[in-house]
């Protein structure tokens, strides 16, 4: 009886090991537990809001709104400044251009989960801006620019200081979030549209690091202002520029058999060399949306932006890494993979499928990867990990390989607030499975 009963254990012991270790017999293998290196799950809108949450609580408390002295660090009162006076030191810069898709993403998410302290977090900081700007304009007719705090918003210089932030404060004004904001639209539109060097076509170029250089990123600094200028005011001009960017630029840059932009074109170059830089290209597709948010559906040039959008999102596409990443530069495997710019992917392709512009079934699954990957990007500070720092643009690889990453490059939070914001759209909108091991898109609610 006993060596029956030592036989049956051993057997036993035997067919567990067996089940464990896995056959074609005992184990349904397309079902076993896979180790991936992202979550591979869909995504609960209350884990989604954590991050946002981390995020906020982070540059809440890194970006004060305030004036100080510069060398005793006391508050200031509007009615106070002089030479000495600054914007009390943070960790990002408060009128830069990421730092308006900063002020456009707290919207977003505020929209999105109805928590005003994001609505809030842009509230204060435009209206601050803008209530500034006034006083610090009489220091710099009398002192000039050097040193004044709001040299960039009162005398914009470039697409990187108007674009942006003239597009969010515009959303801002449109909403009703922030008042007294259209002395400072105005401005920045001023230049955006009268001011910034444009090719005789009317394309905006810039004159470095040569002259007659198209800057993917431009798209971007250009388009989405003058798109929502067209919102505000009802004016067809703005709607018609912002269309002929997306179609110039395109014609010059866009890569049609791997879909996808070169960073850089030089007008009098014969050959152009093509880094399909990541961000850049978030820019880009970024750009489309914005445009596409608000362009009438009856304009005659909405069918060719949402014609290029979707040729964009099939070349993105192809080039996303199993981690659910995309690389610094998007065809090169041993580039970095890049944070900002899959969290404007993630965006963009939420953004498209919400509103119906690519197909959910196809792109979702995708989506819900990057916005996993990019959410995993987020530590216990709410700092952003893993974002490409300031970009010029190059025609060499080694320069793209080995632009340094940084906690402190602003680019990475406005493109996470985005993705996060419209991640929970989406969650709203579909629900999803995983079905015979992969994750689908389950039906529309």
């Amino acid at each position: 009886m006993l060596r029956i009963q030592s036989f049956l254990f051993c057997l036993l012991l035997s067919l567990q090991l067996l089940a464990q270790r896995g056959n074609d017999v005992t184990t349904p293998l397309h079902a076993m537990k896979v180790d991936y290196p992202t979550p591979y799950t869909p995504p609960k809108i209350e884990n989604v809001k954590a991050v946002l949450d981390k995020i906020y609580n982070y540059l809440d408390a890194a970006t004060p709104a305030q004036l100080v002295h510069r060398k005793s660090g006391d508050a200031v009162s509007l009615n106070a400044i002089d030479t000495n006076t600054i914007i009390k030191p943070g960790d990002f810069r408060l009128t830069s251009y990421e730092w308006g898709v900063t002020y456009s993403g707290m919207m977003e998410v505020g929209a999105a989960t109805g928590d005003k302290k994001f609505t809030d977090y842009t509230k204060s900081r435009v209206e601050f801006i803008a209530s500034s700007v006034p006083a610090f304009k009489t220091l710099y007719q009398q002192h000039g620019r050097r040193g004044n705090a709001f040299a960039q918003p009162i005398e914009p210089r470039a697409l990187d200081d108007a674009g942006a932030i003239c597009a969010a404060m515009i959303k801002a004004q449109r909403a009703g979030i922030a008042n007294n904001l259209r002395p400072q639209i105005d401005n920045y539109m001023s230049f955006i549209f009268t001011k910034e060097f444009r090719f005789p076509d009317g394309t905006l170029a810039r004159n470095r690091p040569h002259k007659n250089t198209l800057w993917l990123d431009d798209l971007y600094m250009g388009v989405p202002a003058i798109a929502q200028m067209g919102k505000l005011t009802g004016d067809k001009k703005y709607y018609d520029d912002a269309v002929k960017q997306i179609i110039q630029f395109s014609n010059r840059m866009f890569n049609k058999e791997l879909n996808v932009y070169m960073h850089g074109w030089v007008e009098e170059m014969k050959v152009h060399p093509e880094f399909h830089w990541a961000r850049a290209n978030g820019w880009a597709i970024m750009a489309m949306v914005e445009l596409l948010d608000v362009l009438p559906e009856t304009h005659s040039g909405r069918i060719k932006v949402l014609q290029q959008l979707q040729a964009h999102a099939k070349g993105l596409a192809s080039f996303q890494t199993p981690q659910g990443f995309w690389h610094q530069l998007l065809e090169k495997n041993d580039s970095y993979l890049e944070t900002s710019a899959t969290a404007i992917y993630a965006y963009c392709f939420a953004r498209a499928i919400n509103k119906g512009w690519i197909d959910a079934k196809a792109y979702a699954p995708a989506t819900l990867l990057a916005w996993n990957a990019v959410a995993t990007k987020v530590n216990d500070k709410g700092q952003v990990e893993g974002t490409c720092v300031g970009t010029g643009m190059a025609f060499d690889p080694a320069f793209y390989y080995y632009r340094p990453v940084n906690v402190f490059a602003a680019h990475g939070y406005g493109p996470m607030l985005l993705a996060g914001a419209e991640m929970i759209t989406l969650l709203k909108n579909y629900e999803f499975e995983i079905n015979d091991s992969s994750l689908q898109l389950k039906s529309k609610k």
